[in-house]
């Protein structure tokens, strides 16, 4: 992309009365109803933002409750770090859905009511792809994309935002590099993370509180993919801003802030939530060597 984004005027509508989504719910037919009643049937360009939530009961993910830790580590890959506290251990870890987060995703809040745990699905790319057939096959509308959203929270940030755990139909990446800024500076790193944007922008309708799982997305229709590649998602993109590239091998550190990032501390593996000063040396390990979100290679190979 050449940076068309942000040109025009972007509506976003929550898809009110969504019912409660059961295990085998038809879930593209919900949605393809919730966005007529909000006025705003899908049409050619929209994208589709859809919280993870209710894909998981749609596809019956779910988990007891009586041992979250059994259930956590089931769902983990690797752990990146863990601390124990008074109301149990605290874990940040890479799940089976990709993305490096607290207990893997798993969740017990919006759960219908229901005394269970939701787990993520493993390939949030391909959950995706299926929505977007059956909402296709259920609407006629053939160009539109859909990101499946969820919730994280940010390294030194406050606060929690979603992000796009998946998607399909969709340029998740608006790739500006080897053009040129508003004052002539060629731009050498710039990839603007399109899709968690639309997801983070979307949860300011959707909210946690009011029952809205997902929202319509309407005035971006340059990030809509003309005719969908079914490689395109979240997690192949985050890889390259083209799914036919090779994923791209990530800089040493001294390329990105010089020897210190990797001398400057000591790590104590004791204090793994310590200031970031002391953080700084594991976590550019974690940088040269993490997993590519919903892939199963390195970025920089074994």
């Amino acid at each position: 992309m050449t940076g068309s984004l942000g040109s025009g005027a972007v509506t976003i509508t929550p898809l009110h009365g969504i019912p409660e989504i059961a295990e085998g719910d038809d879930l593209a037919a919900v949605l393809a109803a919730a966005c007529v009643r909000a006025g705003v049937p899908l049409t050619e360009g929209d994208i589709l933002a859809v919280s993870s939530k209710i894909v998981s009961k749609a596809l019956g993910l779910t988990a007891p409750t009586d041992d979250k830790e059994a259930v956590v580590a089931a769902e983990t890959v690797r752990v990146v770090a863990e601390r124990a506290g008074a109301s149990g251990i605290t874990r940040i870890v890479q799940g089976k859905a990709g993305p490096v987060m607290a207990a893997a995703g798993v969740d017990a809040s919006n759960t219908g009511g229901r005394d269970v745990l939701l787990l993520l699905p493993h390939d949030p790319d391909a959950v995706c792809r299926d929505l977007h057939a059956a909402l296709r096959a259920a609407t006629g509308v053939e160009v539109f994309a859909v990101v499946l959203t969820d919730t994280a929270g940010r390294p030194w940030r406050e606060g929690q935002i979603d992000f796009a755990l998946g998607s399909h139909g969709l340029r998740v990446l608006d790739d500006l590099r080897g053009s040129v800024d508003a004052d002539g500076r060629a731009l050498e790193v710039t990839a603007r993370a399109v899709a968690d944007e639309i997801a983070a922008a979307a949860d300011l309708v959707k909210g946690k509180t009011a029952a809205v799982p997902a929202a319509l997305v309407r005035g971006l229709a340059a990030s809509v993919l003309p005719v969908v590649d079914d490689r395109e998602g979240a997690g192949t993109a985050q890889a390259g801003a083209s799914p036919r590239r090779e994923p791209r091998r990530r800089r040493e550190p001294r390329d990105w802030s010089g020897s210190a990032m990797v001398t400057g501390s000591r790590w104590d593996p004791r204090r793994p939530f310590a200031r970031p000063s002391a953080c700084r040396r594991v976590l550019v390990q974690e940088a040269r060597t993490d997993l590519a979100p919903s892939r199963g290679t390195r970025w920089l190979g074994e």
